[in-house]
């Protein structure tokens, strides 16, 4: 993976001060932590209904002292702020070709040298969606890594951390468990939100 703002020294110092201090000012309460041991590992961003997310879920990798990578259309990353968006830690995906993005991800994640934190926003856009893309759930199960249950609530003012998620490749069963977490948080436009039970393909 290139280099990003995480691991480039004086930023990585500077940003994670200014995130605790902003966060902490504005009222925002940062739960939950990643286990010991879990340097792979495949984060859900939900809910994901605001440009708001983006610089929010930057701030709280800094405060739970995360190295993330995220994923992002592959139009935010056309010129002049394609080497902006990758620095933040943007991955561009083509979602025309999904298949061939779950197959490089999981191997991205196998191969990492050092700890790799992939986020992935489950609904795919910041639209009103009812459906959630299961790409994030393939490339864990391809890559023999855990899903971590990442929040932001934004009528609470709350973020963090959930528990860690094995799936077990009963993907129509998962979901309906990992839908069920996500069901107390509201985004930002919190009516762009759902988790119905129903899973599409």
């Amino acid at each position: 993976m290139h280099r990003t703002l995480f691991d480039t020294p004086i930023v990585n110092t500077a940003l994670r001060a200014f995130s605790k201090t902003f966060l902490k000012l504005t009222g925002w309460k940062i739960e939950g932590s990643l286990p010991v041991g879990i340097d792979k590992c495949v984060m859900i961003a939900a809910p994901h209904t605001s440009n708001w997310d983006l610089p929010y879920l930057l701030m709280v990798a800094f405060h739970l002292r995360l190295h993330v990578n995220w994923m992002g259309k592959k139009s935010i990353f056309s010129p002049p702020f394609g080497p902006l968006m990758r620095w933040l830690g943007g991955i561009a995906v083509n979602r025309e070709q999904a298949s061939n993005m779950v197959d490089s991800c999981a191997q991205a994640l196998k191969h990492a040298q050092g700890s790799l934190h992939l986020v992935i926003p489950p609904e795919g856009t910041r639209s009103k969606t009812r459906y959630w893309k299961t790409g994030f759930y393939y490339i864990a199960l391809q890559a023999q890594v855990p899903i971590v249950m990442g929040y932001m609530d934004y009528t609470r003012k709350i973020s963090g951390l959930g528990p860690l998620f094995y799936p077990t490749g009963d993907i129509d069963k998962d979901m309906v468990e990992i839908k069920a977490f996500y069901a107390p948080f509201k985004g930002k436009n919190a009516d762009q939100f759902e988790t119905p039970p129903d899973q599409q393909t």
